[in-house]
């Protein structure tokens, strides 16, 4: 019960990776608000960890703030809305592109600047997002994707820098192939197939896709007390795939 009378919200928490982390977080003692456009998905998470359903749509700062004001003051902020639109860099265009990014980036920018004030005056703040591998090595047919998530890691350590004097840490998780609606309605809709999901496979060391489980399981412990002197960090949870 690391998490005990923690209050943490989690974008993009009705299905995936945030799904799990909600679940996880509230395992451990955790006071968690699911936030998602889906407030269908959000009610049906918040309902299976006891916890409370958000409309957010954190691309727009203003749903950012109100969901943090529903919620109240966070001790933790767990930034995982995400998407992607798989393809080569020059079949896309830049409607793609600007929904790729306020979406992976914009939405963290977003929900960090809704509740960073609060915690800044409490004295006490966890901050997690979700990056990816891809935004540390690249990813082929996810350029922009790769982009935004490689901005939030840069992101997450000038907050960590600015922030630590207040007691507040930030720090990223870089996933690799995880096996999440994302993509794996990706390889459904025939926008990835089976062959690339085999090559994500091989690319890492242990020769599979990770779950959300695993990636929530670091989520949990950036959120806590165990990790205070860790901050502007990026952990890899990604089977091996990130290493040089």
């Amino acid at each position: 019960m690391r998490l005990e009378g923690r209050k943490a919200l989690v974008t993009g928490g009705a299905s995936g990776i945030g799904a799990a982390i909600a679940a996880r977080l509230a395992a451990e003692g955790a006071e968690v608000w699911v936030g998602d456009i889906d407030t269908e998905g959000a009610e049906r998470v918040a309902g299976e960890v006891n916890g409370h359903a958000v409309e957010l749509d954190v691309t727009d700062l203003e749903s950012a703030n109100a969901a943090v004001e529903a919620a109240g003051t966070l001790d933790i902020l767990v930034n995982n809305a995400g998407t992607d639109e798989f393809g080569f860099f020059t079949y896309t265009t830049p409607e793609q592109w600007q929904r790729v990014l306020s979406i992976n980036l914009g939405g963290v920018l977003n929900c960090t600047h809704a509740a960073l004030p609060a915690m800044q005056q409490a004295g006490y703040g966890r901050i997690v997002s979700i990056s990816s591998e891809a935004g540390r090595v690249g990813s082929k047919g996810s350029a922009v994707y790769s982009a935004a998530k490689g901005g939030i890691v840069a992101f997450m350590k000038a907050i960590a820098r600015e922030n630590a004097r207040y007691g507040i840490t930030a720090n990223s998780i870089a996933p690799g192939p995880i096996e999440t609606p994302l993509l794996m309605g990706a390889k459904e809709f025939g926008e990835i197939g089976e062959k690339v999901i085999e090559t994500m496979k091989s690319a890492t060391q242990m020769g599979r896709l990770g779950q959300p489980d695993e990636v929530a399981a670091a989520a949990a412990f950036l959120a806590s007390d165990d990790a205070t002197y860790v901050t502007g960090e990026t952990l890899g949870v990604s089977g091996g795939l990130g290493m040089v």
